[in-house]
């Protein structure tokens, strides 16, 4: 592999990454808002849901969050980049 082609995947890699850090904050927000919320209004949740539960709740929702995002964004860019554009040595994927 070149070290073009290297340091291409290493950037892209790089911006995935990225953006899954950002979408992953945003989502720890977004659930962290409601749960906190909810335990402290409704009665079921007040009753039901202690400090460890709400910490899963929001950890879970962050963690999936950030997954999503990064399989999101290496489809798109595999989508955006066929094998039609792919170096010689990349395109040989036969098994003999």
């Amino acid at each position: 592999m070149s070290t073009v082609t290297r340091a291409y995947l290493d950037q892209r890699l790089a911006v995935a990454k990225r953006c899954s850090r950002e979408a992953a904050a945003v989502a720890t927000v977004a659930a962290a808002v409601p749960t906190l919320a909810s335990v402290r209004m409704l009665p079921w949740a007040k009753a039901h849901i202690n400090p460890t539960g709400q910490a899963l709740i929001i950890s879970t929702v962050a963690g999936m969050a950030y997954f999503i995002v990064a399989d999101k964004t290496i489809l798109s860019m595999a989508r955006r980049h066929n094998f039609e554009e792919a170096p010689e040595h990349l395109k040989n994927t036969s098994f003999h």
